[in-house]
């Protein structure tokens, strides 16, 4: 072999050991406690269940259960037919209503500017008999004082004629808030979507007779999920609101981190445990009602070293990650690891399949703040 490609072979062999070398990462350790795998389900982000407000029979359902909607969207409808006949009555009683209003302001603005109490008796007959009465009338009221002013029978004229007015108008109001109540009753006939989502579960079908406060379907934004867990009141203190934590979820062994929604303010009188929500990734495999379990922070177990790893040094194959190990000669070997948190956006804590000062392949250079090498 001549010179020249012993060369070329020398500086092939050293930039392949030194980009190996480069990628070799010794399995450093955090400090960090223990935890505790909790069990919970997988819950859409919003869920509601439509009830029937009015009795009645179901004349129409919009679809079946995974059918998506649009809010607004009418979804189940009851026979209304006895309110719309119920709805044309108090339209009818409220136009007589307004017939009757109408007539009374008339009767009263003719008393306003033309007063009963100034026009002449009709006559009948010869207008002889008139002619007395209106003497004699004249003359007693003259002989009683009275004759002379008018006012207090023009007053009690335009009171009777204003109190008309008054009981037209109650009728008014009466028949409006009659005809509201039924076109209330008739709205609650139509059970509507209040948000964008999916019909989950019909519990009703038509032709059937339902009952108020009888449930008709759920209805749920499902394309959010979360996990909803029953956790120990004695873990609670380790977590708090966008706290994220490990999870799994039951479909292939999917793991994800899972982010602190919601924590409720108070715990189960009979269990003893609170209420925890959890926000999964946009897109995760299966769907609400599926058996999920989240990693939560034990702060009461004594704190322990853990390894700590590059996340570029994982490899995803199959249900578990796994990472190149090398062996006394060098030589790397893969095995399998359970992953934990993340300390930071690079790297992750291990829980099982390494120890802390093996060395392992990976191209990630720098190590985090807390990371400590053996």
């Amino acid at each position: 072999m001549s010179k020249f490609p012993r060369i070329l072979f020398f500086l092939f062999g050293f930039i392949a050991s030194t980009a190996q070398a480069d990628n070799i990462v010794t399995v450093g350790v955090a400090p960090h406690g223990g935890y505790v795998i909790l069990g919970g389900t997988v819950i859409p982000l919003k869920e509601v269940t439509l009830s029937a407000q009015i009795p009645g029979i179901v004349q129409t359902l919009a679809g079946e259960e995974g059918d998506s909607f649009t809010a607004g969207a009418e979804l189940v409808t009851i026979n209304d037919d006895e309110l719309q006949a119920k709805k044309r009555a108090a339209e009818a009683q409220l136009s007589a209503a307004y017939t009757a209003m109408q007539n009374a302001q008339v009767q009263y603005t003719r008393e306003l500017w033309n007063p009963s109490i100034y026009n002449p008796r009709p006559m009948g007959g010869m207008a002889m008999p008139t002619m007395f009465d209106s003497f004699f009338d004249g003359g007693r009221g003259d002989f009683m004082g009275s004759g002379s002013d008018k006012g207090i029978e023009r007053h009690a004229d335009l009171v009777t004629q204003g109190t008309q007015v008054q009981t037209a108008q109650s009728r008014i109001q009466q028949a409006e808030s009659g005809l509201r109540e039924i076109e209330a009753k008739i709205r609650d006939a139509k059970s509507t979507a209040p948000f964008d989502g999916v019909i989950t579960d019909k519990l009703v079908e038509v032709g059937d007779t339902v009952q108020p406060g009888q449930p008709l379907l759920r209805f749920s934004y499902s394309k959010f999920l979360r996990i909803q867990a029953e956790v120990p009141a004695r873990l609670v203190p380790g977590l708090h609101k966008d706290m994220v934590v490990p999870a799994r979820l039951d479909v292939n062994n999917t793991k994800v981190n899972a982010r602190v929604a919601l924590i409720a303010p108070e715990a189960d009188r009979q269990q003893h445990t609170i209420t925890v929500k959890f926000d999964l990734p946009e897109g995760v495999p299966g769907g609400p009602g599926m058996y999920a379990e989240v990693m939560i922070p034990d702060i009461n177990s004594p704190t322990k070293a853990l390894p700590v790893i590059p996340k570029s040094a994982i490899i995803k194959r199959g249900s578990l990650p796994s990472v190149r190990v090398l062996d006394d000669e060098g030589k790397p070997k893969m095995r399998l690891i359970r992953t934990g948190i993340e300390l930071d956006a690079n790297h992750v804590i291990v829980l099982s399949g390494l120890k802390p000062g093996e060395r392992i392949l990976t191209s990630e250079e720098k190590p985090p703040a807390n990371w400590e090498q053996p």
